[in-house]
């Protein structure tokens, strides 16, 4: 999950992407100042090890 972080005349506002390219095409469109960030589950099956 991607998350844009803006903050524009004294208000923050977030907006949350499934995907990088989402994210960074709706960067390219807002105003004031932005942070991009990607958020990782470590809880997510692609993390998890199988036991022995």
């Amino acid at each position: 999950m991607w998350i844009i972080t803006q903050y524009l005349d004294s208000n923050i506002s977030m907006f949350e992407f499934e995907t990088e390219e989402e994210a960074r095409e709706a960067l390219k469109n807002l105003n004031g100042c932005k942070i991009l960030s990607e958020v990782i589950y470590f809880n997510d099956p692609c993390f998890q090890q199988e036991a022995a």
